[in-house]
């Protein structure tokens, strides 16, 4: 079973009165083939005031195709379901050419081509098609928009369909359809066709399948005589009832139309075919007057009607010597395949003729010499071909340009001999009568004002023509942009949904691994259940992390390079180690629209209008600080401080790091070794740094080379690599991270924070105690009551803020807060983070256990925000006065001890000598005595 032709896809078929049965089906397939949704629609009855007045979008329009570019009639129709657009040679044709996808076209038309011209462009290529009037051309592209927005509407939602199906932001008037020239009218509308003017010679296959289906509908129709006809001329009459009698009329002159190239390619040939066909018989006429009494008038046996028949018979000759013509030409491209065919069957019977191996390779030989031969002389022949074309084109050339200089010069010549004749005149008539030049130049007035009079009338078409072409861009572009803004939106809702259920699936992943944890630590489990727990971590332990949260390739690593998961050495570790890394993700999804949006929103107020040396020190920007900065604007604000604390250095050394640079290769530092040593230990999580052949691992060498040029205190310590390699991260530039290491070594961080005695990072580790002891006294006596010495884990946070030990998430902020505050935001967040896991910690009676979690618990935080809330709301009030003086105090005691131990230390080193001379005496009083 087979459905309608593609122009007939919506046609209302007649039931029969009598049996209350319907016409035979029409044996023509469609195109493109019908899916269940498209069977179900056309099967479904239609609902009262369905079909509406508006035809189908289909009809005729040239495309232009081919090398040559050459314009080419083919019949276009609009397909519902899929928002294509097909387009076929002929109406009648099942295969389509070709088709369109209109969900990412746009329309547009060009002023200065050919009247009717319109593109659509997609994102594949761009259709150059053409309709026969200005007025045809602007309703396609009105109907192909509306047509592109419903069909927007409808697929996303159903609801919003109905409340916005219809578009009222209408910039040009809602055209109507033009009579004859759009819906199925217009298939049966003569058409100008030429001979072989719109074969497709791309598509061969499709040729010859719509010409062999129309062969066999021509002969289905005069040996069974179908209704199919008696059923299309009733509805041509039932759509236009006012203009029947013009109708009936256009029919009977069948000689006013031009002859059809292809009858498989004219509806209006098989229309009249079918005429014929049923005049001829007397019980088809009595049926079809039953069934379209009200448009088919009875045939009257007069002159008339025995004339009519022969005009018939006439144009059905006409019709059918085409189609023995197209037919010819089919029959000649199988003869030439067929010679082919055969010539290459003979081939093969000499070779297998051939009984000896031998022979058939001489023969095979001879046929590759025979190949080669022609193949040289084939090539020979294109060359000469090649050469005779250049010269001819050549020859071409000259010849148009002489022809070109012959007709610039006749016509200079012409236009000399007009200007003498004109020079001649005016002079002979200004010497004759003085007065009769004056009125020929007020008869030359209104011939110039005629001239300006039709140019500013062609210049009015010009400007209305524009003004059209504005109007329908204007609506181009604003369907556009609602259907941008709208799939925007549902982008970010579907995103949003993504989010939420990547956050729940690692948040089920996190407390899977959590039972199994547990699991392990029971003992009350017996051997086999042991067995299976372990087991099943063991396979939670091989699946890397792609396989177990990350949704795209990209999120093993954030933006900065950061790897997301941690890697532990100690195997039970691990688990912990996704468990952490699943519930950092899961918060960070769930809190990312909420903390990151109105985030970025201030920032993006508060630094519009301003330069980056516009910033200057305030209370607002200290609570954004606070907050972190957004990653669009950090390396602009990070860049601002730097400046801000090393002004004076860098204005009065503007090439300091050029010069310290340049020293470094000239000539080398002690410290060059353990700095290249110390680059492949450097930020070993991100990738960045990770390959021994990175450029960064370069920049990172010379900019600590040329620090330890700049602070021969210091030197090179080991740490500063980190500090360094962080601020080229974010900074992205060599210059600017070693002014970033200068001002953290030189001018936040206290003096003798990086010298080799360490002295201000161990007065530090003891302000920290203190603070520990006032802020959280539960903590530090559990601490005390378990021997824990702080300081071995904090002793590395403030050395390198943080870096390593942090998740990047949280160690920029701290480092955003850092560079403005000081050392003082360092305190806040050490003694947050203990804040942050004070009740863990209190649990744990082990004082080994407790060295454990400490080494790894900083990288389990998952909430920032709540960590910046305990960091700079729960430790207030912090005083830097009290900083300033406690950290003196310790600095001063510790220095105190320092002497001490010197002093120890020499007296040691005396006493060690006097024994050992005292030892020699006594060896030397032995010796003598010997």
């Amino acid at each position: 079973m087979q459905g309608p032709a593609p122009y007939l896809d919506h046609l209302q078929v007649p039931v029969d009165p009598q049996n209350h049965l319907p016409p035979p089906s029409l044996p023509v397939n469609v195109a493109p083939p019908l899916t269940i949704e498209a069977f179900c629609d056309q099967v479904a009855p239609r609902p009262p005031g369905s079909s509406s007045c508006e035809p189908k979008l289909c009809g005729y329009l040239q495309k232009q195709a081919g090398p040559l570019r050459a314009w080419k009639l083919r019949w276009f129709t609009y397909e519902e379901k899929k928002n294509q657009l097909f387009y076929y040679r002929t109406p009648q044709d099942v295969m389509p050419l070709g088709r369109v996808e209109l969900s990412g076209a746009t329309f547009t038309y060009p002023l200065k081509a050919e009247s009717g011209t319109f593109h659509i462009k997609t994102p594949e290529r761009t259709f150059i098609l053409k309709a026969v009037s200005q007025e045809l051309m602007l309703y396609w592209l009105q109907q192909l928009q509306v047509r592109r927005w419903h069909h927007q509407q409808t697929s996303t939602c159903s609801e919003q369909a109905n409340n916005n199906n219809n578009m009222t932001d209408h910039f040009l008037p809602v055209l109507k359809s033009p009579v004859g020239l759009v819906g199925q009218e217009a298939a049966i509308a003569p058409t100008q066709r030429t001979p072989l003017a719109s074969m497709s010679i791309k598509h061969p296959l499709i040729q010859i399948q719509n010409s062999v289906h129309s062969l066999r509908k021509r002969t289905s129709q005069d040996s069974s005589q179908t209704l199919f006809y008696s059923d299309v001329l009733p509805w041509i009459g039932s759509s236009e009832p006012t203009e029947n009698s013009a109708t009936t009329d256009s029919r009977e002159r069948p000689a006013e139309a031009p002859p059809p190239s292809d009858p498989a390619g004219d509806p209006v040939a098989q229309v009249r075919g079918a005429e014929s066909s049923e005049s001829a018989s007397p019980s088809e006429g009595r049926s079809r007057r039953t069934r379209g009494a009200s448009t088919m008038p009875p045939p009257r046996r007069d002159t008339s009607s025995s004339s009519e028949r022969a005009a018939r018979l006439q144009q059905e000759k006409q019709m059918l010597v085409e189609e023995v013509r197209a037919q010819k030409e089919l029959v000649w491209i199988l003869h030439k395949a067929l010679e082919a065919a055969q010539l290459e069957k003979r081939t093969c019977a000499e070779f297998v003729a051939v009984a000896d191996e031998q022979q058939r390779l001489e023969l095979l030989r001879h046929r590759e010499r025979q190949a080669a031969d022609l193949r040289g002389r084939l090539e020979e022949t294109r060359v000469e071909a090649e050469t005779l074309r250049r010269s001819l084109a050549d020859r071409d050339a000259r010849l148009a340009e002489q022809q070109d200089d012959i007709r610039l010069l006749t016509e200079k010549n012409a236009a000399k001999q007009q200007v003498i004749i004109k020079l001649s005149d005016h002079m002979t008539s200004c010497l004759a009568d003085p007065r009769q030049s004056d009125s020929s130049g007020s008869v030359q007035n209104p011939q110039n004002q005629q001239q300006l009079q039709q140019q500013i009338e062609n210049l009015k078409d010009d400007m209305e023509a524009y003004k059209t072409q504005n109007k329908f861009l204007n609506s181009e572009i604003y369907q556009l942009t609602k259907l941008w803004r709208k799939s925007s939106e549902q982008e970010r809702s579907l995103m949003v949904k993504c989010a939420y259920l990547e956050a729940t699936n690692c948040q089920m992943e996190s407390r899977y691994l959590g039972v199994l944890r547990k699991l392990q630590e029971a003992k009350s489990l017996a051997p086999e259940q042991q067995e299976s727990v372990q087991k099943m971590i063991e396979e939670a332990l091989k699946g890397e992390l792609k396989s177990i949260m990350k949704l795209s390739s990209d999120r093993e690593y954030d933006e900065y390079g950061f790897k997301i998961m941690s890697d532990y050495e100690v195997e039970d570790m691990k688990l912990l180690a996704k468990i952490q890394a699943l519930e950092i993700r899961s918060h960070n999804l769930l809190h990312q629209d909420t903390a990151e949006r109105p985030l970025l929103g201030r920032w993006a107020q508060y630094l519009a209008g301003r330069s980056e040396d516009d910033l200057c020190p305030s209370p607002e920007l200290k609570a954004l600080l606070r907050g972190g900065v957004p990653r669009e604007y950090r390396q602009r604000v990070w860049r601002w401080l730097v400046r801000t604390r090393t002004r004076t250095l860098w204005e009065h050394h503007p090439q300091r790091y050029q010069q310290l640079c340049e020293k470094s290769r000239t000539s080398p530092h002690p410290a060059s070794r353990q700095i290249q040593l110390d680059l492949h230990r450097t930020l070993t999580t991100n990738q960045n740094f990770s390959s021994p052949s990175s450029p960064a691992l370069q920049q990172l060498r010379r900019i600590l080379l040329a620090f330890s040029w700049q602070n021969p205190a210091v030197g090179y310590c080991q740490g500063l690599n980190r500090l360094a390699a962080i601020a080229l991260l974010v900074l992205q530039n060599e210059e600017d991270a070693f002014w970033c290491l200068v001002a953290v070594v030189e001018v936040i961080m206290p003096q003798d924070y990086y010298t080799k005695d360490l002295v201000a990072s161990q007065a530090d580790q003891r302000v920290l105690k203190d603070f520990m002891a006032e802020k959280l006294p539960r903590l530090a006596a559990h601490f005390e009551g378990h021997s824990i010495d702080v300081s071995l884990i904090t002793f590395n946070w403030f050395l390198v803020v943080f870096v390593e030990s942090l998740p990047s998430d949280i160690l920029l902020p701290v480092w955003d807060a850092f560079l403005y505050e000081g050392t003082k935001v360092i305190f806040r967040y050490a003694l947050a983070l203990f804040k942050y896991k004070e009740e863990d910690l209190l649990k744990i009676q082990d004082g080994v256990e407790i060295y454990q979690y400490l080494r790894f618990f900083t990288k389990t935080i998952s909430d920032s925000r709540k960590l910046t809330s305990i960091a700079f709301n729960d430790m207030n009030p912090f005083p830097r006065r009290l900083l300033r003086n406690r950290r003196a105090l310790h600095l001063e005691r510790l220095q105190g001890e320092l002497r001490e131990l010197e002093e120890q230390q020499k007296e040691f080193v005396t006493e060690s000598a006097e024994r050992k001379d005292k030892e020699l005496e006594m060896v030397s009083e032995d010796d003598d005595e010997l």
